[in-house]
């Protein structure tokens, strides 16, 4: 062995131990040396964590069963143990900032039956990975995925609520985070990722999984021992069928996945933070995903999108009818042009639900005048009705002119469903489309890979708010810490008509959103979405052109960001750089309280700040606000305001 590569052996893992004689346990520590995460190998395989003095996880098994009943995991022999590192800057062109840093210590273990571990150590979290080598297909009966905890700790958890035709695996994943202790998770329940786990004295550990590919997506549910949670995987389907425009399952299989011989599983991945707005501000999803299959990212162009369905296309003082027709979706276009947004979408109604060929409006006439005005058309489509002939589908509309497709009832995660939306995703970025997936899982590196896919749903957005729900502020102050670690999300932003906590109530064609305007404008800086929505119908917007000005100013994708100060469930403030014009906003939940926007991130020179804060009266109204232009330099220090479910968002323009 070289030297360099002997002392970088000692330096990152500690040399294998005997604790028996079939056990050996080997140690990876991050590059800052703080986290250590051990594996333990023998009769079965074990990994725990630690971050300082802080048990993260307990000793935990992990294995994965085949069909032919032989276990990865059991009796396990190991034939080679390989430590290496890596230390790279990686470019990130249609992120949240324009390079991401990839450095962590690696242990690959390699075990007889030709399947071994990777393991790697970041200074923010852990990662590890199964990795087959067979030359045949394999059959993956179940896999085991422990977490154990030291302590009965708060955890923050999304549970499935909806179990479509009575499936627990038909959901759509959106759900309000229940803040539980883990002895009290109910057994029968199952809780989608990210989940966050407070580990007391600051610290929390985010439960992840990366790079998830040809494989169902994890839940987790409580464990029969200690204070545990374990991975629970949808079986494979085998009988579905349509329910509406709901392709469900009604039998499934009784392994897992089936998959090639060689194959590398999704990683398990436990993010640690020391204070939560490290949260707010991670890259582990970026880092551990399979890079771009996409060579030429030009043509993807990242955007807003004036969007129908939610204002329930409730346009006034026009001399149509307003609905689903070619003048309603000029009008559209029109003021996508005037606010230089990019794109529009056409949302359910423009064909038959179950066949797209089947159209109901002039879908070239539109898409024609959106040329003109320079505006892309998004068409909605159900995954059922564009999967019945994808290669014909894309290649249809893409010849028409059609920017992209937004994809949605799609309401699983089994292996079938996460193979599709890749394959999906690969057909459209051959016809240079995009691609909005809704009723979506977390996209848990799908976006790094397929770079077409612009927007992910897989969260409890404002369209809730048209039928009630308990608590959105709150929400929305917890998924910048928690769901959104796992990549973008299709929140739908954007509403003009906002309610107090005493004044919200569903209305459909009028809807209204929880909390103050600047809490709706915070958003469009706070909330990753390289397609990002104009939620609220165009003449509401025109009523509101200060507001609409100010939103429409806010880039999508960002060379840098800051996460400023937050704490899970109470507020979060962010600020992002495009160029040298900086964005920031703070959002709280139902408590008012005061907040410091520290400016030390803006650097040298003086700026203009273009501020939109909640009114004195915004408690009683929540439409009130103010907004003020001051002059800023890097060392003042601003104090805030925030109204009940209040927000703050500003525009820094360098001098």
């Amino acid at each position: 062995m070289k030297l360099r590569a002997l002392l970088s052996f000692c330096l990152f893992f500690a040399c294998t131990i005997a604790i028996a004689q079939t056990t050996k346990v080997y140690h990876v520590k991050s590059p800052d040396g703080k986290i250590d995460l051990m594996v333990s190998v023998g009769k079965t395989i074990e990994w725990s964590v630690k971050h300082g003095d802080t048990e993260v996880i307990l000793p935990s098994e992990v294995s994965l069963t085949l069909g032919d009943g032989m276990v990865f995991g059991d009796d396990v022999k190991v034939k080679d143990a390989k430590p290496s590192s890596g230390n790279q800057v990686v470019n990130t062109p249609l992120y949240k900032k324009d390079k991401v840093s990839d450095n962590y210590n690696q242990l690959t273990l390699t075990f007889r039956n030709d399947y071994g571990m990777i393991f790697r150590a970041y200074d923010d979290g852990v990662a590890y990975r199964f990795v087959t080598s067979k030359a045949y297909e394999i059959t993956i009966a179940n896999e085991e995925a422990n977490f154990n905890f030291k302590d009965d700790y708060q955890a923050y958890l999304p549970f499935v609520n909806d179990y479509r035709h009575h499936d627990k695996f038909n959901t759509s994943f959106e759900a309000l985070y229940d803040k539980l202790n883990i002895s009290a998770i109910k057994k029968d329940t199952l809780a989608f990722m990210p989940v966050l786990v407070d580990l007391g004295n600051g610290k929390k550990a985010a439960l992840l999984e990366g790079d998830l590919q040809d494989y169902p997506g994890m839940y987790l549910t409580p464990g029969t021992t200690g204070h545990n949670l374990h991975g629970v995987f949808a079986n494979y389907p085998t009988r579905e069928e349509l329910s509406n425009i709901n392709y469900v399952v009604d039998e499934r299989a009784d392994y897992i996945a089936k998959t090639k011989g060689i194959h590398s599983f999704p990683w398990r991945v436990v993010v640690i933070s020391t204070e939560d707005r490290q949260l707010a501000n991670n890259d582990m999803m970026r880092r551990l995903a399979e890079p771009s299959k996409i060579a030429d990212l030009s043509w993807i162009k990242p955007g807003k999108v004036a969007w129908d369905w939610w204002n329930d296309w409730n346009i006034s003082h026009v001399d149509f009818r307003a609905g689903i027709n070619v003048p309603t979706y000029k009008y559209y276009i029109d003021f996508a042009a005037a606010n230089k947004l990019e794109y529009i979408i056409i949302d359910e109604g423009w064909s038959d639900d179950h066949d797209l060929n089947k159209t109901k409006l002039d879908i070239q006439q539109i898409v024609d005048y959106g040329k003109q005005k320079g505006v892309g058309v998004i068409l909605w489509s159900t995954w059922y009705a564009i999967t019945r002939d994808a290669d014909g589908l894309f290649a249809k509309f893409a010849q028409m002119g059609v920017k992209g497709f937004k994809i949605d009832f799609i309401d699983r995660d089994d292996q079938k469903m996460v193979t599709s939306l890749y394959d999906l995703a690969e057909k459209a970025a051959k016809n240079h489309l995009l691609v909005d997936y809704h009723g979506m899982y977390k996209p848990s590196g799908l976006m790094t890979t397929w770079p077409n896919v612009i927007n992910c749903e897989g969260v409890k957005g404002m369209e809730n708010e048209k039928w009630g729900v308990k608590d959105h502020p709150g929400y929305d102050v917890s998924i910048p810490f928690i769901r959104m670690m796992a990549g973008p999300m299709d929140y739908t932003p954007g509403a003009m008509r906002n309610a107090t906590k005493e004044s919200i109530r569903p209305i459909n064609s009028n809807p209204m959103a929880q909390g103050t305007r600047c809490h709706q404008l915070a958003m469009y800086t706070i909330f990753e979405a390289p397609l990002q929505m104009l939620s609220d119908n165009p003449t509401a917007y025109m009523k509101e052109q200060e507001s609409t000005n100010f939103i429409a100013a806010v880039p999508t994708v960002f060379d840098e960001t800051v996460a400023l100060d937050g704490k899970v469930g109470e507020f979060v403030s962010i600020a992002r750089r495009k160029g040298t014009t900086w964005y920031a906003g703070s959002m709280s939940n139902w408590t008012p309280r005061e907040t410091t926007i520290d400016l030390s991130f803006l650097g040298d020179g003086t700026y203009k700040a273009i501020i939109f804060e909640d009114g004195i009266n915004a408690d009683r109204d929540a439409t009130d606000y103010v907004k003020k232009e001051i002059t800023v330099t890097s060392k003042d220090k601003l104090k805030v305001q925030l109204a009940s479910g209040g927000g703050w968002a500003a525009r820094f323009e360098k001098q």
